[in-house]
């Protein structure tokens, strides 16, 4: 199993992405293993609060695994795991449950992305974020640019993808990026203690809640399936084959 699922209570249940091999990178299983768990959370009444986090203390999730992914050659392809990420993520938004990323370790491309799909997200005090798409010579291709800009405006997004670069959880947490910082002594617990006062409304007045948030754009749609035509493009361009080549060898040297 790479999710391994925990009822903390009847109210609250916690998921892990379990591939610390791998820094947690979202592999083809793991996109299998979301969509079986949002279906169990879509039809479990009882659960207020959904908690994801990644194993171990170093990653929250690297992003697409370059090493699996690198297999889809072709846009067409591209494009199919694009609508799919896509189709996951705004199945997690819809949820009639508070969701909510705890960021355990560093988080970086499509980690960011996953993130940016939940109503909240708690930190570590020592996790580091970046878009690094721009490395390999790709833009966000799950949704992530739309909520980026939704989260900290148009001009910090285009600096951060722009620029590819890392930084630490107190200066994205200055730009609104996440919600709250652990103090970092006992996470879960800590993380827990954040949650707590969510679970006291039913998923009914949980779900009134974020439709009524959600009304504020009315192109919003639009904007997010826009993404997945120009991140395709860029996925089969030589420029992207070349640098995640190059990224390889240097992993396997």
């Amino acid at each position: 199993m790479s999710i391994t699922r925990k009822r903390i209570s009847p109210h609250i249940l916690w998921a892990t992405i379990n591939r610390p091999e791998a820094r947690n990178a979202i592999d083809f299983d793991v996109m299998e293993e979301l969509e079986q768990l949002v279906d169990i959370l879509e039809d479990d009444d009882e659960i207020r609060v959904f908690i994801l986090s990644g194993a171990g203390e170093k990653s929250f999730v690297a992003g697409g695994d370059l090493k699996k992914f690198h297999t889809i050659q072709s846009k067409e392809k591209a494009v199919e795991m694009s609508k799919r990420m896509h189709d996951i993520f705004n199945r997690v938004e819809r949820l009639p449950c508070w969701t909510i990323a705890c960021i355990n370790g560093d988080a970086y491309g499509g980690g960011i992305e996953l993130m940016l799909a939940f109503d909240f997200r708690v930190s570590v005090p020592d996790a580091k974020f970046g878009f690094t798409q721009g490395r390999f010579y790709l833009v966000p291709g799950w949704g992530g640019l739309t909520r980026l800009v939704e989260k900290v405006g148009r001009a910090k997004a285009l600096e951060w993808c722009g620029k590819a670069e890392i930084y630490p959880a107190n200066n994205v947490l200055a730009h609104g990026l996440i919600e709250h910082i652990v103090k970092g002594e006992d996470f879960e617990k800590e993380a827990l203690e954040w949650v707590e006062k969510l679970t006291k409304n039913d998923r009914k007045f949980i779900h009134t809640l974020k439709q009524g948030a959600s009304r504020l754009s009315s192109h919003r749609k639009e904007s997010l399936e826009a993404e997945i035509e120009p991140f395709a493009k860029l996925w089969v361009d030589a420029e992207h084959m070349q640098r995640v080549d190059k990224f390889m060898s240097r992993k396997n040297s």
